[in-house]
């Protein structure tokens, strides 16, 4: 016998069919979702293929994602959160990844942080007003021997100064 769907389940998924015929980036991340045969050790993957779509992984992704998936959203939320990889923000047009692991920190990347920090007026994790630079950091890059490192749209530089920061951000604002 057969339980139907509870009436949260069913409102949820009213809610979904909705997005899904209007925005057609749900249904490219349904098709993903498909392609992994729904199953929950999937999800590092799914949450990947809803950032590349979306850009980050907004409240309503992270609900598909956990409907999709019958996963509690604790769990995308949490598995969202814990990866650096994955932001819940919008980003701006450019980001900057200052590394903070040890090398790096050692051989002055606090620096250049303060320096990016007061030439953007914002802290690591925000966006700036106008969207243009995102500031983040990093426990670790994997760049030690070319410390301090400093990762701009994606390409990381080597032994970075404030200077040298300083002089690709005049490049995007």
């Amino acid at each position: 016998m057969a339980l139907a769907p509870s009436p949260q389940r069913s409102k949820t998924a009213a809610r979904f069919a909705q997005k899904l015929a209007s925005d057609k980036r749900f249904k490219i991340l349904e098709a993903h979702i498909k392609k992994f045969q729904h199953r929950q050790d999937s999800l590092i993957e799914v949450l990947h293929r809803a950032q590349e779509l979306f850009g980050y992984l907004e409240d309503d992704v992270l609900r598909f994602v956990s409907w999709q998936l019958k996963l509690p959203a604790s769990r995308v939320y949490g598995v969202a959160t814990f990866y650096h990889y994955f932001t819940l923000k919008p980003q701006g047009e450019h980001t900057c990844v200052v590394c903070l692991g040890t090398a790096c920190y050692v051989k002055g990347s606090n620096k250049v942080l303060a320096a990016v920090e007061e030439r953007l007026g914002v802290k690591p994790g925000e966006t700036t007003p106008d969207k243009k630079v995102s500031l983040l950091t990093a426990r670790c890059i994997g760049a030690c021997g070319i410390a301090p490192a400093v990762v701009y749209d994606g390409h990381v530089a080597a032994k970075q100064g404030p200077a040298d920061a300083l002089q690709r951000l005049n490049q995007w604002i």
